[in-house]
């Protein structure tokens, strides 16, 4: 049958399945895991307040940026050990979704 000879291999877990790929699932961007040295805003927002210093020591769950998005404070916290390498953004600045705001070493 016609309908079966163009199928794709798909991959779920070790098991393979044999199925229609779409043109729009083949150009799709390979997954990408976070950079955990790159604190980036999930949201748009303004700088309240920074709460930490280049070269300071920071680890897992410390608070480093309150950061006003959509009337909310939000608290930003560290996801990993390490030192505060650049902090590219002052407080008051209006950030897009994905700039970063803080680079851990």
């Amino acid at each position: 049958m016609k309908e079966y000879e163009n199928l794709g291999v798909l991959n779920i877990d070790a098991s393979l399945y044999k199925t229609k790929i779409s043109k729009k699932f083949e150009s799709r961007k390979p997954y990408k895991a976070a950079d955990k040295r790159l604190i980036l805003s999930y949201i748009p927002g303004t700088v309240l307040d920074i709460l930490v210093r280049e070269g300071q020591e920071v680890k897992n769950g410390d608070e480093l940026m309150i950061l006003d998005a959509m009337k909310m404070q939000n608290k930003l916290k560290s996801v990993t050990n390490g030192r505060i390498k650049k902090i590219p953004v002052k407080k008051g600045d209006r950030v897009a979704k994905g700039t970063v705001l803080l680079e851990l070493e």
